[in-house]
């Protein structure tokens, strides 16, 4: 079974391929309101010389609420790939973002698939978003 994974936080973040038996990850740090280029990450790890997207039998990214921004740019970014070639994207949730590595999200992915029996219609992309433990608290422009 072949798994793609993203990790982000605030300042770093990490992608991961399963590829049979082989486990790839490349990580990189950034400024906190940057967010990497996903095309050139995905190329570092190995894409289109090592596997291609279509390869990928599953999509997966962690999940945390202390991470809002990097959350929801990772979760649309494998929902728009998943989505395209009808591939299932799982969501692992986390209280601590800094220590799930993308290896871990992508080895916790494919056990949660696999223990769903390969359901794909338990993880349809667009049932993939990410979940806030509070309620986001907006605040007024111009008041």
């Amino acid at each position: 079974m072949n798994v793609l994974a993203i990790q982000s936080s605030g300042n770093q973040t990490s992608i991961c391929a399963i590829i049979k038996d082989d486990i790839i990850q490349y990580s990189i740090k950034h400024e906190r309101k940057e967010r990497p280029n996903w095309s050139e990450m995905l190329l570092n790890l190995g894409l289109d010389s090592f596997f291609t997207l279509k390869e990928i039998d599953i999509f997966a990214y962690a999940n945390n609420s202390g991470s809002y921004t990097a959350t929801r740019s990772v979760a649309a970014y494998l929902k728009g790939i998943a989505s395209a070639i009808k591939k299932p994207l799982i969501v692992i949730d986390t209280d601590n973002i800094d220590i799930l590595c993308s290896d871990e999200v992508a080895k916790k992915a494919m056990e949660k698939y696999l223990k769903s029996k390969k359901n794909i219609e338990v993880f349809k992309p667009d049932n993939a978003n990410p979940i806030y433990s509070s309620i986001p608290q907006y605040k007024k422009v111009n008041e």
